[in-house]
């Protein structure tokens, strides 16, 4: 889905908040961001990530952001998310940071 219509789809959605902490070795290096953001992309829901409830917040949608983040081992990562399948976005987003994106 194309960036403004996700952003036109999450207006009309609340967002939804959840957290997870990162249990993977490396944290959320290249491998795991990539894994996020395909995720991510599988859905029109609006999803962002922080490594605070407050922010800043960064698209889940886009690797080289995600990447910046340099999230640790141990960091929590904090999801919003808005969208018509918002809960289903993020139940797949906490699901990937439990399973260590495969690597724990």
């Amino acid at each position: 889905m194309h960036d403004t219509n996700a952003h036109r789809a999450a207006q009309t959605y609340p967002p939804l908040t959840a957290s997870a902490v990162l249990v993977n070795p490396v944290g959320l290096h290249a491998r795991p961001s990539v894994k996020l953001t395909q995720c991510a992309k599988g859905f029109s829901a609006k999803i962002e990530i922080a490594l605070a409830a407050e922010g800043p917040w960064t698209d889940a949608k886009s690797p080289v952001k995600v990447m910046r983040v340099k999230a640790p081992q141990g960091a929590t990562l904090h999801f919003r998310i808005a969208g018509p399948d918002g809960e289903a976005a993020l139940a797949a987003m906490l699901a990937l940071v439990h399973d260590g994106f495969g690597e724990a």
